[in-house]
């Protein structure tokens, strides 16, 4: 662990400073883009005004044949889009991979200044995280980027989540980590080939009751205890937790309750990997206005966060407070981007 007094100096000669705050970002939906294909690339400019981010996928469903075209196309893409206010990542192959330091130097170097998060696969320690941090820090140097580039974890692996405490403590870049089921699973030995979501056989069954009557059974959320380590990972440390894939396009209500889940534990976004899934991520990670109403009443009626009161015969008080705060920042920031949800929020 570095000394507190250098933990925010930069990593080499003339690259920028680390940020001591993360930027107020809103990030409900990571949509993922295969830059390989260029019909599917130049929809950016108009995905742009429909997603938070926009995200050119390098790694894992880019063909190995095609890697060096994903780059490029890449590269092309973030050159030739006005993105406004949208974020716009990449996500790198891993550390061990033939490609990644091509995709490091290429991305740095072409469109260093553009780019707003570097995407990690497969961390599975905070010395991947100061691996990535040294580098970034140097070409950001080589190339006078003015901005820092974040790094943003996927947990994919079991040594990952043992050690998801010291991932998200490891360095001022970081700037959030990613649920990664199906590679988690395939690490754990898990019997599944589902990319994310529930499983019909991973359930509880209720006791026995009269003879002859059917058992009530209730399936159950595998990545509960992942998300829940996750995210207490991240809070306790500043930095943004997300739900991963879904990769069964077709179910849009499992799709829906898995990013719902995810959102109510404290996961800023998920990841949309077809545009469907768009419009469901915008939905669940944008409070509810009937919530934002209620929260908007707490506050009004504690001005200060002190003492307690009852509202609609329920007692609040501060720690209810601090709840109602987080619901109405974060209607606030959706508020500012989308006019329609400023309209149901009363902004």
């Amino acid at each position: 662990m570095k000394s507190p007094r250098k933990f925010f100096e930069p990593l080499a000669i003339g690259a920028p400073s680390p940020y001591r705050e993360l930027p107020m970002r809103l990030e409900r939906m990571i949509h993922f883009v295969p830059p390989h294909i260029e019909k599917l690339r130049a929809k950016a400019g108009e995905l742009a005004s429909q997603v938070d981010v926009i995200l050119g996928n390098l790694e894992d469903a880019i063909p190995i044949e095609a890697k060096a075209a994903a780059r490029e196309g890449f590269i092309a893409m973030a050159r030739a889009t006005d993105l406004g206010t949208t974020g716009l990542w990449a996500r790198v192959n891993a550390l061990n991979s033939p490609w990644f330091l091509d995709d490091m130097t290429r991305l740095v170097g072409e469109v260093g200044d553009r780019l707003d998060v570097i995407m990690l696969p497969k961390v599975e320690g905070p010395w991947d995280i100061h691996f990535i941090d040294q580098y970034l820090g140097l070409l950001e140097a080589r190339h006078a980027v003015k901005k820092p580039i974040l790094v943003h974890a996927i947990l994919e692996t079991a040594e990952g989540v043992n050690n998801v405490a010291e991932i998200a403590r490891a360095s001022p870049r970081l700037h959030g980590m990613s649920l990664g089921p199906a590679d988690l699973a395939a690490s754990r030995a898990m019997k599944t080939t589902r990319v994310g979501g529930g499983h019909p056989d991973y359930r509880v069954l209720a006791d026995s009751g009269a003879p002859g009557e059917p058992r009530r059974a209730a399936q159950q959320d595998p990545w509960h205890y992942t998300i829940a380590r996750m995210v207490d990972a991240c809070a306790a440390n500043g930095v943004k937790p997300f739900y991963g894939p879904f990769g069964d396009f077709a179910d849009a209500d499992a799709c829906e309750a898995q990013f719902r889940n995810a959102f109510l534990l404290g996961c800023a976004g998920a990841w949309t990997l077809h545009p469907s899934q768009i419009a469901i991520a915008k939905r669940v990670f944008s409070p509810d206005p009937a919530e934002v109403a209620f929260a908007k009443r707490i506050l009004a009626a504690m001005p200060d966060g002190s003492g307690a009161v009852m509202i609609d015969g329920k007692m609040q008080d501060d720690a209810t407070w601090k709840q109602a705060k987080v619901i109405v920042d974060l209607a606030r920031q959706v508020a500012a981007k989308d006019i329609e949800f400023a309209a149901l929020y009363g902004f």
